[in-house]
């Protein structure tokens, strides 16, 4: 382990979400009320189950964010599977572990350099990852560019060896290259200031959004949702 952690995250298929709920519900873990109430809509991506035992994200997409989403099924249908323990386990394959990961930073703005640390330690140990694979996956998904702006500032400022080829490929505009330059400056992201303010925070998800369309979308359906909520409450 390179760091603490508070929860454990799991991927399953969408079809056996609900053996899975059964499983965990066996070492007395529930799921969460709102997040039952939240599962299958459009921008909902896990369920939360909570008890004694601790915290578990029970994913049924790998990724949801900017309005668009990165569905799990297709990344397990690619798993490699092993054992750990004794026990059968399965884990993604580099390349796709590559592109969540710079996926996930992306989507909390790179915010925290652990996530951008995962992914140099990616790329110094596993010696079988395809970097021209890795472009593939990212342009498979609704965001390539959001893996180029991780692995950009993890080279940048972690010298993580991400070759140019991978890079250039899924680069966005150069104007785009040049505002995130100096927007996730190395003093921004050591000192974490996208956190201290909602403005910085929403610049910055706007920066580095794929299609402004689709956050349009999504921002159209938190409001729906907002008001749909606030009328079900009693009261």
């Amino acid at each position: 382990m390179q760091r603490a952690t508070t929860d454990v995250d799991l991927l399953v298929a969408r079809a056996d979400v609900g053996a899975a709920v059964q499983a965990l519900a066996r070492v007395g873990l529930s799921v969460r009320r709102d997040d039952g109430a939240r599962h299958g809509e459009e921008d909902s991506h896990h369920l939360e189950l909570a008890g004694p035992a601790g915290l578990v994200e029970l994913h049924y997409r790998a990724l949801a964010g900017w309005g668009e989403a990165l569905e799990g099924d297709a990344l397990l249908a690619r798993a490699e599977t092993g054992a750990v323990d004794g026990r059968a386990v399965r884990w993604l394959r580099p390349e796709d572990e590559a592109v969540y990961l710079a996926l996930h930073a992306s989507n909390h703005a790179l915010q925290r350099l652990a996530w951008l640390f995962d992914l140099k330690l990616l790329a110094l140990a596993d010696t079988r990852l395809d970097w021209r694979m890795v472009v593939e996956r990212a342009r498979g998904t609704a965001f390539p560019h959001a893996a180029w702006y991780a692995w950009a500032v993890a080279r940048r400022l972690l010298a993580a060896p991400v070759p140019d080829e991978a890079l250039a490929p899924l680069a966005p505009p150069r104007w785009q290259q040049v505002l995130a330059r100096r927007f996730f400056s190395d003093a921004r992201l050591l000192g974490a200031s996208l956190l201290d303010g909602r403005t910085g925070w929403m610049a910055a998800k706007l920066l580095l959004a794929p299609r402004m369309g689709s956050v349009a979308r999504y921002g159209v359906r938190r409001a729906r949702n907002a008001v749909r909520a606030r009328l079900r409450r009693p009261g």
